[in-house]
């Protein structure tokens, strides 16, 4: 059995948009700007942010070519969290969330390394319209 790794005690707050609850068919369901490409830093505290209703996220799937090496599960939001790692081109720059009562949400993953003022604008446009 794998170690489940626990992330550092001080953790930044997420830099998290969602889009309006009850929009209709939107391709993701916010925007969440990473510090980083660190998985086991930037994972809890986006956990940790979303909403109640969201449910107790069990596994989040994030594309290899956008996310340095973490291990397949990991502490976050008080529970275990496993890691699923995809190659598939198309969902590069999405995370998504899976719990079992609720299925997947997916997020726009906004690269760490966009300036500010653009992060700000493209997290604004996909909450407010959904894709």
């Amino acid at each position: 059995m794998a170690a489940v790794l626990q992330p550092p005690s001080s953790l930044p707050t997420a830099r998290l948009r969602l889009a309006p609850r009850g929009a209709v068919s939107l391709r993701v369901d916010g925007a969440w700007w990473p510090r980083s490409h660190h998985l086991l830093t930037e994972l809890p505290p986006l956990i940790s942010a979303l909403p109640p209703e969201w449910g107790k996220i069990v596994t989040v799937t994030v594309n290899t070519q956008m996310w340095g090496d973490a291990p397949g599960r990991i502490l976050a939001g008080h529970h275990v969290v496993r890691l699923r790692r995809e190659s598939v081109w198309r969902s590069r720059h999405t995370v998504g969330l899976f719990e079992p009562d609720h299925g997947r949400r997916d997020l726009l993953v906004v690269p760490p390394e966009l300036a500010p003022e653009d992060a700000e604008y493209l997290m604004a446009a996909v909450a407010a319209y959904g894709h």
